[in-house]
């Protein structure tokens, strides 16, 4: 099967076999939910790393902002090296990396080693986007989204997965058992990978934009430091002020970097196709809120009694209530590429928004009952999980095969700064609640932070719409009705006449965003049945 030209060379893909396939499946899914899942370790141990090392919290909480750090730092980079040659040896050499960063959080060493494992266990992260990237390569084309939708979801909920049983391990045997459990399984992942990852398809190159790498780099560097930073927002607000517009300058001096480079890290030029920008705005407005409600929802679960409110739960058992999560966002994914056959993608985006939208609601109205965050959270699972799936196809609708790593690695660049934003949002709204004298914010600071996050989804529920809107216009642009459906999705097709002098009708799949003429895909070079 010959795939997207590169540089004027035809790309060759390889599908597996299908009782390869079998295997590369689920190998995709466990390294995407071991990366985000070690990844995530640092939550639920920042008390117990503080008290064992004898550090303050905040300098604890560096074990969580570190591993974000590195993950957003290399996410690009490892999707440019994805996109090329050598993608497997890519994928071995991060895992190998991040064991040995495991590896550095078990030995008895000091404070600032534990910080290098965590740094280095955060490049894994940008994993997930090389796995989706297996995926579009070495799949039928029809099984690909949906395990490309499964692996967006599951990076999502490897953090429901590794919390509870991170604390646990941490209240029976320490901190260093709960990482531990990290080396374990990302040990098993580099076999994992070993056994089962393909080489890339020929005739790709992939060359890393170092000058840009660096000064995307410095950027995120600022932004996730001055998202983390909280104390610098209230007790210096002119300094951070001012480390916010040099981010902002770096991220300029990096587009414009990108933009004159031949081999751009990131292809700007791709990312402001309106389908791409529009669901990267969503992705980082969706991301903050999203985050927002999660880190609402656990710590009003761990706050004492003492306070007026809250239910003063253990870390393990203020693990447990992301279990609803987990579970029915993987319900989610697994129902997203059932309904993308009769919905687009944008639309799904705007109904998830909605379902997050309404976690926050009912977070909110009732928090009475342990219950009743449970509930809070299994909605804000679901909507999560629809969110996570429906967003590869709406942009990887107008990407090549040959760019999936390097698109939907900016996409989770994105996705990385709304979360730690959200965190950063909620951490202030809460302490704007907290009255003099006090350790816990009033109960009306977490309805106010509940509110702010409704006013985030409905934001990223316009954008959507507004997606759903161009992308229907773009697909049927006379307004004209058909009865006609793509035979291997179902998608409608739309008459389009073409220009003088084919003088012939064009039917364009707006799922699988190819051009059809006679029932012949003008892109992927295999016939399409169109069924009345």
């Amino acid at each position: 099967m010959t795939g997207q030209p590169v540089g004027g060379v035809a790309v060759k893909a390889f599908p597996v076999a299908r009782s390869e396939a079998r295997l590369l499946v689920p190998a995709l899914m466990f390294i995407a939910l071991v990366v985000a899942a070690v990844a995530s370790l640092g939550t639920p141990l920042i008390t117990s790393v503080a008290t064992s090392f004898h550090v303050s919290l905040g300098s604890a909480q560096w074990t969580l902002t570190v591993a974000l750090l590195s993950g957003a730092v290399a996410t690009p980079v490892l999707g440019r090296l994805g996109a090329g040659p050598h993608r497997r040896a890519t994928i071995l050499a991060t895992l190998a990396v991040v064991v040995a960063g495991s590896a550095l959080t078990v030995l008895p060493l000091p404070f600032a080693w534990l910080l290098a494992g965590r740094a280095a266990q955060g490049v894994g992260l940008g994993l997930t986007a090389l796995m989706m990237g297996v995926a579009r390569d070495h799949l039928p084309e029809e099984r690909s989204a949906a395990v490309i939708a499964l692996i967006s979801v599951v990076s999502i909920i490897g953090a429901g997965v590794g919390y509870p049983l991170a604390a646990l391990l941490a209240e029976l045997g320490g901190v260093r058992a709960a990482y531990g459990l990290g080396l374990v399984v990302t040990a098993a992942a580099l076999l994992t990978a070993w056994r089962s990852m393909p080489e890339a398809p020929e005739g790709r190159s992939a060359h890393v934009d170092v000058a840009g790498a660096v000064v995307l780099a410095a950027a995120l560097l600022l932004v996730l430091f001055l998202a983390g930073e909280r104390n610098l927002w209230s007790r210096h607000l002119a300094v951070a002020a001012g480390l916010a517009v040099v981010a902002v300058v770096l991220l300029c001096v990096w587009a414009v970097i990108e933009l004159r480079s031949t081999t751009p890290l990131v292809d700007v030029r791709a990312v402001r196709h309106p389908a791409v920008a529009g669901a990267n705005l969503a992705m980082f407005v969706g991301g903050i809120g999203m985050y927002l409600l999660l880190t609402l929802i656990t710590r009003y679960a761990q706050t004492p009694h003492g306070a007026g409110y809250g239910f003063g739960l253990t870390t393990f058992v203020a693990g447990l209530v992301l279990i609803p999560f987990s579970v029915l966002g993987f319900v989610a994914g697994k129902l997203t590429p059932r309904v993308r056959t009769r919905i687009a993608d944008p639309l799904l985006l705007a109904g998830s928004a909605v379902v997050v939208g309404g976690g926050f609601a009912l977070f909110a109205a009732a928090r009475s009952d342990l219950a009743e965050l449970f509930a809070a959270m299994g909605v804000l699972g679901f909507g999560v999980g629809g969110f996570s799936a429906a967003m590869p196809g709406v942009i990887l609708a107008v990407t090549p095969k040959s760019e999936t790593s390097s698109a939907m690695s900016f996409n989770y660049v994105v996705r990385s700064v709304g979360y730690s934003l959200g965190s950063a949002i909620g951490g202030l709204i809460l302490a704007a609640g907290t009255g003099p004298g006090h350790l816990f914010p009033d109960d009306s600071a977490y309805t106010t932070a509940a509110l702010v996050g409704i006013g985030a989804m409905a934001i990223t529920t316009l954008t959507s719409l507004a997606l759903a809107r161009r992308r229907s216009s773009e697909t049927n642009p006379y307004g004209t009705s058909s009865r006609r459906r793509c035979g291997p999705c179902r998608t409608p097709a739309c008459h389009v006449p073409m220009n003088k002098p084919w003088r012939r009708t064009v039917r364009r799949c707006a799922a699988y965003a190819s051009t059809v003429c006679s029932g012949r895909s003008l892109n992927h070079g295999t016939s399409l049945t169109w069924l009345t």
